[in-house]
């Protein structure tokens, strides 16, 4: 957990890895550690970011609630959807801020596909493709990761690996850029290592002309070129009067601008962007502390990220049994077929 006081200005950190606190405090100078998550919400403190596993979220998060702090949760908000709805219901008892941190609301190139679309530069939406390939990548920072960071993400502790805790990103963007809500998903996966990838979902959205579709490719021998890890997502909305690309995210896999405009008959390529991957968590963290200082609400909200979880349990369920479902009927989790704790294979 790390926590700020948005009165006095004096962070905090803390890990129950004495080491990893000590490290990270080092990191962003930060003088006040603990390995104590009670003694962090003890103190005079206002808001608390929630670093921690997925499955430690619904405990973590009530915590911190309940000691009156408002709390940013790293995505996913919670393995299931009912845990989701009772920390929405903490949030509003105790009368503090909730928000999810998504770092691809907040990342600059789709920021501005979204502004575009808004202000109608493609017209009205049709159509929305989003497409990640996942490979490797010999950068620094996956070279440096710590492989424990892993395990709860590939056995029972996740309820779908990798598809839910990076997918979730995807999941968001499927809504999020065109302002519109997936209303019913017919979808087929396979399994490939620990991913269950490829994946390919049809999604239907509230506004009728509205369809959508979502790839996802494991390709274990592809170089992919990056800072991060070794993946990268292109998106592309397809309006009445244009159409628009985001040619990249966690990666740079494109040798394009970041976002592509297409309209008029003519192509702009909009490249005064900052299309660092990193820019959205730094953006994102950055959001949260404007937005309780402003007394605005911050993306994303619980109830957003409620509905990404219900899409992405709706893509399991309609892999699973091979009928399309809606979001809004899933009130708890569903676990893939072949998964821990899911349908045997």
């Amino acid at each position: 957990m790390r926590a700020t006081s948005l009165i006095s200005t004096r962070p905090a950190i803390c890990d129950i890895d004495p080491i990893k606190a000590d490290a990270a405090a080092k990191r962003w100078g930060v003088q006040v550690v603990t390995t104590d998550p009670a003694e962090l919400l003890s103190m005079d403190i206002d808001a608390i970011e929630v670093l921690t596993p997925t499955h430690l979220h619904h405990e973590h998060v009530l915590a911190a609630l309940n000691a009156g702090k408002h709390v940013s949760c790293q995505k996913p908000l919670a393995n299931g959807v009912a845990e989701a709805r009772q920390m929405v219901a903490a949030a509003a008892a105790a009368g503090v801020v909730l928000r999810v941190s998504e770092c691809f609301c907040h990342y600059p190139p789709l920021e501005r596909a979204r502004e575009l679309i808004r202000k109608g530069a493609i017209g009205r939406p049709l159509a929305v493709h989003i497409r990640t390939v996942v490979g490797r990548s010999d950068s620094a920072f996956q070279a440096g990761l710590d492989a424990q960071g892993y395990v709860w993400r590939l056995d029972e502790h996740s309820p779908g690996g990798h598809l839910f805790d990076d997918m979730v990103h995807k999941y968001a963007m499927a809504g999020w850029l065109v302002d519109a809500e997936v209303t019913r998903v017919q979808a087929a996966m396979r399994r490939s290592d620990f991913f269950f990838e490829p994946l390919a979902a049809v999604f239907e959205y509230d506004h009728p002309e509205l369809l959508g579709t979502m790839q996802v490719a494991y390709a274990k021998n592809m170089d992919i070129p990056s800072r991060y890890y070794g993946a990268d997502e292109f998106f592309e909305v397809q309006g009445e009067e244009g159409l628009l690309w985001v040619t990249r995210a966690t990666g740079e896999l494109l040798d394009l601008s970041p976002v592509v405009l297409h309209r008029g008959g003519h192509s702009e390529e909009i490249r005064d962007l900052d299309a660092d991957w990193g820019a959205g968590f730094r953006r994102a963290s950055e959001h949260f502390v404007d937005s309780l200082l402003a007394g605005t609400i911050p993306e994303m909200t619980p109830m957003e990220a409620i509905r990404v979880l219900q899409l992405c349990f709706a893509v399991y369920r309609s892999a699973n049994e091979g009928r399309p479902i809606d979001p809004r009927t899933i009130e708890d989790r569903v676990v893939p077929r072949g998964w821990p704790g899911g349908p045997p294979a």
